[in-house]
């Protein structure tokens, strides 16, 4: 059975961005944004087609299902409010980055929502 890996968050947050920036999402496209080899994102793409967050004719772009949708809205989400928090804390928006694709993955939900309340209170 396939689950739910961070990889796969990443992938199909890239493939969102893609999207959402009015781009197809096409393999090269999505290896070049997370900078990995483009057979890693078929691999992937096959992963996430299991669990039927993407779907992909040959030779197509890949497309998102609703399920994939509202999964990469709350990773993208995330990476948003954790990317805002640690800029607010004054780190470089390269860092900050950076360290939220990998903080998105460990934090409780409880931790994000004490920081989504704590931003949320401070830019008021």
């Amino acid at each position: 059975m396939t689950t739910m890996t961070q990889s796969l968050e990443d992938y199909l947050e890239a493939i969102y961005m893609l999207i959402a920036d009015g781009k197809p999402a096409q393999v090269r496209d999505v290896a070049k944004l997370l900078d990995v080899k483009m057979p890693s994102v078929v691999k992937a793409i096959h992963e996430l087609k299991k669990l039927e967050l993407v779907t992909q004719q040959p030779y197509s772009p890949i497309e998102l299902t609703a399920k994939g949708e509202r999964l990469a809205k709350h990773v993208l989400g995330r990476h948003t409010l954790l990317r805002k928090f640690l800029m607010m804390l004054g780190v470089s928006q390269k860092n900050a980055d950076k360290d939220a694709c990998l903080m998105e993955h460990i934090l409780s939900a409880e931790t994000l929502d004490k920081i989504r309340s704590y931003t949320e209170k401070t830019n008021k």
